[in-house]
């Protein structure tokens, strides 16, 4: 058995090398992305748009064997997400623990001479994500793992300033021309670190340069804007708003949307989804946060979302450590109500014109309800005085509020109630153009959750499900 053991992942490490090989002056099949010339989204390399909708994966690489990884991408991949969120050097004693198939990260614990039985299966879990359509926010390591800031643990500083800027190069000549997004961080800040975590930028950059994303995964509460604003390597920003089960996100995304010399921004790590199981209601999150954050984030401005749900992000399985009072295991949390609904999002952003979009909360003219009440609008154009095509206004509850429809200079409007439970549309309903108008979620029940759509009747837009 051993002997089979060791035959089966040598042939894995061959066959990666030389998939690898082919690829090397090949064009990834899936395409490449910058940021648009806005600085507000991100496109693919021809311009047309790109909505992250991201899934927290940390452990995938860790782990999952090749089987359960192929499992897990499909099932992600046919729910419309595009960015799969995961670490090489993970949180649960990545360095030190073998993956599934008993290997670690590196020789002897040298991180100058990594295993390639080990990396061939990041290798091959990279390569599955891409011919699945999906990107791979690859984290290069846990936070932990980086500059001591966890003074009291173990190889906190198994990286550092001066083995890290290789480490960087390593991978990113390793994956230059895959479809990866690179995620610094790893749920630290970076207050003593900064420098390292640069160090680390930079070797990267020094072998993809300019071609492929970076962003930084800050802890909870924190975005990367804290550290990095203005930083040369990074692309765009992502706040990690934190696991409280009524939290407000929409506050982040306000705060990074409007500094100067803007990037793209997102909530990277928004609370997690719970399953309906006894024994995590000690922090219940469910869809309707779910819903709640991903709606604020995007129409606060934000350029995509990401979802997660406990089980998933730490591939928990029976006989397995849990964390987060996970019981339910990962294959069995893969189509809890979140990670459906929050495919309906991006179904809706993508309907409409998407490069011109803009928050505005000045169309909101009747008094703003805060907090878990907040009504969120977005419509396209410029801030300020361009004209809209559409608004779209996010209401947490039913309730009631007057907006200035008189910035979408038509005289008959289209209105569309979406039921962001669901997917569903309502039928659409013309009306004249009144300026001030009042809107009213279409259920009598109290805490249903609605998006109102109001599109300017001549331009004769799709419903939000239409293709789809």
């Amino acid at each position: 058995m051993r002997t089979q053991t060791s035959l089966s992942r040598s042939l894995g490490v061959i066959l990666s090398l030389v998939f690898l090989a082919q690829a090397a002056g090949a064009q990834s099949a899936v395409s490449s992305l910058k940021v648009s010339d806005n600085r507000r989204f991100l496109v693919h390399e021809d311009g047309s748009p790109f909505f992250y909708l991201g899934d927290t994966a940390w452990e995938l690489f860790h782990r999952l064997n090749r089987e359960e990884a192929d499992r897990y991408l499909r099932n992600r991949s046919e729910k419309g997400f595009t960015v799969i969120q995961c670490v090489v050097i993970a949180e649960r004693d990545g360095l030190g623990t073998p993956n599934a198939y008993g290997d670690v990260p590196f020789i002897d614990m040298d991180p100058s001479r990594p295993n390639e039985a080990y990396f061939a299966h990041v290798d091959w879990i990279v390569n599955r994500a891409e011919s699945y359509g999906l990107f791979v926010g690859m984290l290069p390591t846990w936070g932990s793992w980086l500059g001591g800031v966890d003074e009291d643990r173990p190889n906190s500083d198994f990286f550092n300033a001066s083995n890290v800027r290789d480490y960087g190069r390593f991978l990113g000549e390793r994956y230059a021309n895959r479809p990866v997004i690179w995620v610094l961080g790893g749920d630290r800040v970076a207050d003593t670190t900064a420098a390292v975590w640069e160090l680390l930028a930079l070797g990267i950059r020094d072998r993809v340069g300019a071609t492929q994303l970076m962003t930084f995964h800050p802890r909870g509460g924190h975005s990367s804007s804290e550290w990095f604003h203005g930083a040369s390597w990074l692309d765009f920003h992502m706040a990690q708003s934190s696991q409280f089960p009524k939290s407000t996100n929409y506050t982040f995304i306000e705060r990074d949307y409007a500094l100067p010399n803007p990037v793209p921004c997102m909530d990277g790590e928004p609370a997690y989804e719970y399953p309906p199981d006894p024994a995590t209601q000690k922090r219940p999150v469910g869809p309707v946060q779910i819903r709640r954050n991903a709606y604020w984030a995007v129409f606060a401005g934000a350029h995509g979302h990401s979802y997660g749900t406990h089980p998933v992000w730490q591939m928990y399985d029976v006989g397995r450590e849990s964390r987060w009072h996970a019981v339910t295991p990962w294959h069995e949390s893969l189509d809890l109500p979140g990670a459906v609904q929050v495919t309906y999002l991006k179904r809706l952003m993508l309907s409409r014109p998407f490069l011109t979009r803009i928050p505005d909360q000045s169309l909101l003219m009747s008094e703003s309800p805060g907090g878990l009440e907040r009504i969120q609008v977005t419509r396209d154009g410029t801030p300020g005085h361009s004209d809209a095509t559409y608004i779209f206004a996010y209401f947490p509850r039913r309730l009631r509020a007057e907006l200035n429809t008189s910035r979408i200079p038509a005289d008959t409007l289209r209105v569309w109630w979406m039921n962001p439970r669901t997917g569903e549309c309502s039928a659409p309903s013309e009306c004249a153009n009144a300026a001030r108008m009042a809107f009213e979620p279409p259920s009598e029940a109290q805490e249903e959750d609605w998006v109102l759509i109001v599109d300017d009747a001549s331009k004769d837009y799709p419903s939000p499900v239409a293709g789809f």
